[in-house]
């Protein structure tokens, strides 16, 4: 078939990658790295192999150290032991052909005493208990409410840098090809940078400048290890997931593009909708127009978009690239059937946490699907 025409088929210059294609796969937590000690494995080999068709894969979020660490059953990159499994996966990425960036993550308030050293409390910029906001602790125990946190000590972030900047390193140990900061959906760096969860009063709390010191802080010391053509960015600047909320979005999120913009990223991906929650109707045109406006390099678009939706968003200039979450769970060859313009496989929500084959490695391809001559 020919796709010369086809948005979602022109390659893209990605830093130092070309990808082929425009169909990212989103960051997806599927909470099955092996225990004891959240090591990714030979079935997550599998999982990511399968999907290497991708323009580039965007791995689950990973946590930089046992203190970012928020929900049962999800992998570090902060182990020897860890690093070996996830270089099974980027290598069998790489042997199918395929591109892949570790996303780092520290969940701040989103944990529970039960997951952290020690049973000490979660940190935060503020203590403020997230309400509604709820984890998994254990394969038996359901979702149980996120505790109050602690505020963090001024004196504590080099701490906080310094987390992110081994996992980098371990990350590049492990055989990505890059790294995407999780600053989203209500964890340590959005924790921050949102007026909601940050109230504090000294030089990292209060204003846009002062509540974005910490995530750039974190961004520029995961640049020094990787250079700013293979480090990227995730934001939710509109997303109410894990009870968040900022007063102006397009106010601190405009000045921090501006700043990304600065620092020379490679990409910003925008979580635009969310099937967690989002305070925007729709997508939050004006927080992407100022979004668009401070920052130059590539925008990767996020949120239940259909292949249709994104070509469009494509061609109207309103994005770059698009990830998907959910269709890719579904279907390993997600570009494969945009390109085909084939049906697509439906998603079990059931098996989209823990467990184990079913609902992980098991989803059919094309190819499967065709009966045998």
């Amino acid at each position: 078939m020919n796709n010369v025409n086809d948005a979602l088929f022109q390659p893209h210059d990605l830093g130092t990658l070309t990808l082929p294609n425009r169909v990212l796969m989103s960051p997806l937590t599927r909470s099955r790295s092996s225990q004891p000690g959240d090591v990714p494995n030979d079935m997550n080999a599998q999982y990511y192999q399968q999907r290497a068709g991708a323009g580039l894969i965007i791995s689950e979020a990973t946590q930089v150290s046992p203190q970012g660490k928020g929900y049962a059953f999800t992998p570090g990159i902060h182990s020897e032991e860890q690093i070996e499994g996830w270089r099974k996966v980027t290598s069998a990425v790489h042997m199918a052909g395929g591109r892949i960036h570790m996303q780092l993550w520290h969940v701040g308030r989103i944990s529970h005493t039960a997951l952290q050293p020690d049973g000490n409390k979660p940190v935060a910029p503020s203590a403020i208990k997230p309400e509604g906001a709820k984890t998994f602790i254990s394969a038996d125990s359901g979702m149980v409410d996120v505790p109050e946190p602690r505020a963090l000590e001024a004196g504590e972030m080099a701490d906080i840098v310094e987390q992110y900047r081994q996992g980098a390193l371990n990350a590049k140990a492990a055989g990505f090809d890059g790294v995407e900061v999780h600053a989203a959906n209500g964890y340590l760096l959005d924790q921050f940078l949102k007026s909601g969860s940050n109230h504090r009063s000294d030089e990292f709390g209060g204003s846009v400048e002062n509540r974005m010191r910490l995530p750039l802080m974190v961004i520029e010391a995961v640049i020094d290890v990787w250079g700013k053509d293979n480090v990227g960015v995730r934001v939710s600047p509109t997303g109410s997931f894990n009870a968040m909320y900022d007063e102006d979005p397009v106010e601190t999120f405009g000045e921090f593009a501006k700043r990304l913009n600065d620092l020379g990223i490679s990409y910003i991906e925008v979580v635009e909708d969310s099937f967690q929650g989002n305070h925007a109707n729709g997508r939050p045109e004006s927080v992407i127009d100022a979004i668009q406006a401070g920052f130059h390099g590539t925008y990767i678009a996020n949120g239940a978009y259909t292949a249709e939706e994104a070509r469009k968003r494509i061609g109207n200039d309103r994005c770059d690239l698009v990830t998907f979450g959910r269709p890719f769970i579904a279907n390993p060859d997600l570009p494969e059937r945009f390109r085909q313009h084939a049906e697509l496989n439906k998603w079990d929500d059931s098996t989209f946490y823990g467990g184990d084959e079913r609902g992980y490695t098991d989803y059919p391809t094309l190819k499967e699907l065709e009966p045998s001559v």
